[in-house]
This record gives C-alpha cells, sequence and structure tokens, in this order.
C-alpha cells in the first residue's frame, strides 16, 4: 500500500466496501450487522473510512450516547478495522485521531471504549472505566471497558451509559 491514504466521512455508497472490510479484518467475528445498522442511522453517529487509492483501507464509527444521571454526551467509539493488508501501518491510529478531534462538535465530555487496553492506551484511554456500561460485561474484560476525559471538569465518575437502539443488544457487551 504505497499510494497516499485519504480520510474521509463515509457514506452511504461505501456500505459494501466497508462490509467487506469488517469482514477481512474480522473473520470470527461478525460485527456487519452492528455495522450495517450504525451506518443506516442518520444521526448521532461519524463514520470515517480511510481510502488508499478506489480501496478502503479502514474504517471507525463513534456514536454519541449519554451518561444517567446527569444527561452528559459522551462517544462510544467503535467499531474500527484495518484491512488484514493495511494494518500495522498507522490507518485506525489516523482514523481514532481524527474521530477524537470531532468529538467538540458534539461536545462529548468523554469518549468510551470497550477493547485492548494496549491499543487504545496509546490514545490515552484509562482502564476500569467509571461508567457503567448499558449491559454487564465479563468480569475478564473489566480492563477492556476504558475512557478518556475530553473535559475533566464535566466529565461524569458515576452513571450508566445510555445507547442508542443499534448499540441495544446485550450479545454486544458479552460475546
Amino acid at each position: 500500500m504505497t499510494e497516499k491514504t485519504v480520510l474521509r466521512a463515509g457514506t452511504e455508497s461505501d456500505l459494501h466496501a466497508i462490509e467487506t472490510l469488517y469482514r477481512a479484518a474480522f473473520p470470527d467475528e461478525d460485527l456487519v450487522p452492528l455495522v450495517r445498522r450504525l451506518l443506516r442511522e442518520h444521526d448521532g453517529f461519524l463514520s470515517l473510512v480511510a481510502v488508499s487509492g478506489d480501496d478502503i483501507a479502514g474504517h471507525v464509527i463513534f456514536t454519541r450516547c449519554s451518561v444517567e444521571p446527569g444527561g452528559h454526551t459522551v462517544a462510544l467509539l467503535g467499531p474500527l478495522c484495518a484491512a488484514p493488508s493495511a494494518q500495522k501501518r498507522g490507518i485506525g491510529s489516523r482514523l481514532v485521531r481524527a474521530g477524537l478531534e470531532r468529538m467538540d462538535a458534539w461536545q462529548a465530555v468523554m469518549v468510551l471504549v470497550l477493547g485492548d487496553p494496549g491499543y487504545y492506551g496509546r490514545f490515552g484511554f484509562l482502564p476500569l472505566c467509571p461508567i457503567l456500561p448499558p449491559y454487564a460485561i465479563p468480569d475478564d474484560w473489566a480492563a477492556a471497558w476504558q475512557y478518556l476525559d475530553l473535559d475533566g471538569s464535566k466529565a461524569p465518575r458515576t452513571g450508566r451509559l445510555t445507547v442508542p437502539p443499534p448499540w441495544q443488544d446485550p450479545t454486544l457487551w458479552s460475546e
């Protein structure tokens, strides 16, 4: 992959390529139904793609959520993937950073993620998020539930994450 990689907002016309990308990047995990539901939403979602030549080489979604009580706006990061041929080349990192830069527009005080602490720690995410996920997660995933304060003075220290319908499937939080 020697061509320049460009980041841009994902569009409806990208759906087939994005689905193909997730199937290739996660052959043992079917994220396509979730990705499809998220991309069909029109409000409260940020979809970014990394394009190299004519190919989509990476994708990320941020979802606007809230924490109750209090109604603080937070973002949920994920799913995120890079094409197998593009992994370890910084595409995922570029997508995450580009999404984080856009969180001011949502007035999000925190970004949450359920993912590899070794990977997300490089962006400043901290393990053992004080906000409860919408459904119980397995005990061995506790360190994977992470947070990044965007505005420490307003970030909630307790509460439960309230998610939009595509995220309201308990199996997304426990498989």
